[in-house]
């Protein structure tokens, strides 16, 4: 039998080589594998659509429901508190894609709430904290373990995918909810001082008139810790506010972390945290003026929370789960 040259197969080959299309984040990578250039040249051919230029910024407002519903309710424990942010997120998520809340609260007695993730031990003085009855509970968002208590308002905005779907982008999560804190915060702080995103997840304060000495940049100390958690249709966004708070409970209930933002600069406790000069309405006002709501909401899922605390948050075994 007679077989074509080895010209025609090759040319044959090259008709019919396989490829294959990746997709690398904007831009479409489509690389053509050649059957017969393998055995001689491995590299291959990769034809690039241009790249669209990096998005550096992120808008500080993506939407704004004129339907997001208000709940200004503590109720009388840690757990309990804890809980009704998780279950107002898993109503939201089981009822409506288009629902959202605000809630503020404060926490009558001292307690610390660490992150999702969090090693107990490692992050709280355990026992400094059962030593004044302080208790410890494990909220579902990420990040590091935080201290509540009188002078600390505690604020959660449940927010809909469906209404801002640039939120599943975690960047532009926290660049939304910090930089409307931010806008609202600034105007009444009227030359006290200035506010600003930091780290991952804050917000500082730099007071116009601290001794910064000499050449020095003014401080930054932190005064907002927030965390978020990711569902299906929602995601919720928490944190703390601190206005006048007993800054020695830091001391006595954190110990220092390993892991720290930069412009934490190996800080203590006490000379990186610090209240803001304002008045828990003025606060209030403030958040009430970042997220814009048209009712109360009079009802609240109470059966949600008392399973939640029964199942989770009032058990050592969730609470102490990475010691």
């Amino acid at each position: 039998m007679l077989m074509p040259p080895r010209p025609m197969i090759l040319s044959i080959f090259r008709a019919f080589s396989c490829l294959f299309v990746a997709i690398r984040g904007p831009s479409l990578t489509v690389v053509l594998v050649s059957l017969t250039r393998g055995a001689y040249d491995r590299q291959p051919i990769e034809l690039r659509r241009p790249r669209r230029p990096a998005i550096l910024s992120f808008p500080q407002a993506v939407c704004d429901n004129s339907a997001m519903r208000f709940l200004g309710l503590t109720l009388p424990t840690i757990a309990e508190n804890v809980a009704l942010d998780e279950a107002l997120l898993e109503w939201a998520e089981d009822e409506d894609p288009a629902w959202e809340f605000l809630r503020i609260w404060e926490s009558p007695l001292p307690a610390v709430v660490v992150g999702r993730s969090s090693r107990v031990h490692q992050e709280v003085n355990v026992v400094a904290c059962r030593e004044q009855g302080i208790d410890i509970v494990r909220r579902t968002s990420g990040g590091a373990a935080i201290v509540a208590g009188p002078g600390c308002l505690m604020y959660a905005v449940v927010l809909s995918y469906k209404l801002r779907p640039e939120l599943k982008d975690i960047r532009r999560a926290h660049a939304h909810v910090l930089g409307r804190h931010v806008e609202a915060l600034q105007p009444v702080l009227a030359g006290l001082g200035n506010v600003a995103q930091t780290g991952t997840s804050d917000l500082a304060f730099v007071a116009t008139d601290h001794p910064s000495g000499g050449a020095r940049s003014p401080v930054a100390q932190k005064f907002s810790g927030n965390s978020l958690r990711a569902r299906r249709s929602h995601l919720l966004y928490h944190g703390t506010l601190l206005y006048n708070f007993d800054l020695c409970l830091l001391e006595t209930c954190l110990r220092v972390p390993a892991r720290q933002p930069d412009y934490r600069d190996k800080r203590s406790h006490a000379d990186f945290v610090s209240n803001l000069p304002l008045a828990r309405p003025t606060l209030v006002d403030a958040l009430q003026r970042a997220w814009p709501t048209d009712s109360a909401l009079t009802d609240w899922p109470a059966a949600r929370v008392a399973a939640l605390v029964a199942d989770r948050f009032g058990r050592e075994s969730w609470n102490y789960e990475f010691p």
